[in-house]
């Protein structure tokens, strides 16, 4: 990504010298496409009457490969190996120009910190949580494709309020941690005499060598589940490897999950799975297939069909800047991306009355600036 880089002179006063050592980074992604989707219902979740019958649909989407975004970067350094950094990152959609992520004008990232040479980096804001952090590198798509069950695998709770957070990057190895003093996700938190009201937390190692990586992590949410103010337990851990042989690389993961609700009765317990590859087939074609498939060992006494899903990309660049793609998945079970009334029915692809399968393509052009 080609970034822009702005002196903060327009911003401060400060001498020449204390120019030079801030900086101000304008970056961001408009991404759009044409999709086909089938088996859909044509009502929401929160509609009367849900699922209702199924249809195929044609629309233009935001975001195929990438959440479309813009974003402020910087940092000043202090001295002495110390800098102060900050990320402030919001989402939109080019098919309507509305803000994305609830209507927050920063509702992907907005963090500030101190970063050190020698010891890590500590933020504090809205952030992704440690266990999304390990999982990118292992991850297909990089959690880029709107074709990927990435609240299946994480949970709604992926981005997380009031976090405190530490990352530490130890030559190949890199240690990160973090501490949600309540999400908002499920309810209010942070609220007097209910410390645990939305509260989460996690860590993770990552080993990224030239061609080997592995990662583990572990991730904790307490969401609000009552209108009293009863938290549920919602733990996540799991593993990950990647080895890269020439213009390809191999990547797959296993997560554990167990959903416990107020009393401590278990919602969900299931096994999460993946597996994938890229490849580079030209300097400018990028060939990407996954495969993702969830065990529903328990869900709530009901007995329910294990989803899977196939997905496949096709990246060209036309420069450093832009590129065309073709992304396409098929989905058994559930609707794409998982979605269920059980699972998740966060990425809006709930499936119709009758219906166990979808199926989506979609073609799309997507710059970065």
């Amino acid at each position: 990504m080609k970034r822009a880089l702005f002196s903060l002179a327009a911003f401060c006063a400060g001498t020449a010298t204390a120019q030079a050592q801030s900086s101000l980074v304008l970056y961001g992604v408009a991404d759009a496409n044409i999709e086909y989707v089938t088996n859909m219902s044509r009502t929401t979740p929160l509609q009367p009457g849900f699922p209702s019958q199924a249809g195929n649909r044609f629309a233009l989407n935001s975001g195929g490969l990438s959440g479309s975004r813009w974003g402020l970067r910087g940092l000043e350094d202090l001295g002495q190996g110390l800098k102060a950094v900050y990320v402030l990152e919001s989402g939109f959609g080019v098919d309507d120009g509305k803000l994305t992520g609830g209507g927050r004008l920063f509702g992907r990232q907005a963090y500030v910190g101190l970063q050190s040479e020698q010891i890590g980096r500590f933020t504090f804001g809205r952030q992704y949580t440690a266990i999304f952090d390990a999982f990118a590198n292992f991850s297909p798509t990089r959690y880029g494709s709107q074709y990927e069950p990435i609240v299946a695998q994480l949970g709604l709770d992926y981005r997380s309020d009031n976090t405190a957070k530490y990352t530490g990057n130890f030559g190949p190895v890199t240690a990160s941690a973090h501490w949600s003093f309540g999400n908002g996700v499920a309810g209010a938190g942070e609220v007097p005499g209910q410390f645990r009201r939305d509260t989460g937390y996690g860590g993770s190692l990552t080993y990224l060598a030239r061609a080997f990586g592995a990662a583990l992590a572990y991730g904790q949410f307490n969401p609000t589940l009552t209108t009293a103010g009863g938290t549920g337990t919602f733990r996540k851990a799991g593993a990950a490897v990647s080895y890269a042989v020439g213009p390809a690389k191999i990547m797959g993961g296993y997560r554990w999950g167990k959903n416990e609700g107020v009393g401590g009765a278990t919602v969900l317990r299931d096994d999460y799975y993946w597996i994938g590859a890229n490849y580079d087939a030209t300097s400018a074609l990028g060939l990407t297939m996954a495969y993702y498939y969830d065990n529903v060992r328990s869900l709530a006494g009901q007995n329910i069909k294990n989803p899977w899903q196939v997905s496949f990309i096709a990246n060209y660049k036309l420069s450093a800047r832009t590129d065309m793609y073709l992304t396409t998945a098929y989905t058994k079970n559930a609707g794409l991306n998982f979605d269920t009334s059980a699972i998740s029915f966060a990425n809006g692809y709930f499936p119709g009355a009758g219906k166990d399968n979808m199926l989506g393509a979609a073609v799309g052009v997507r710059h970065k600036f």
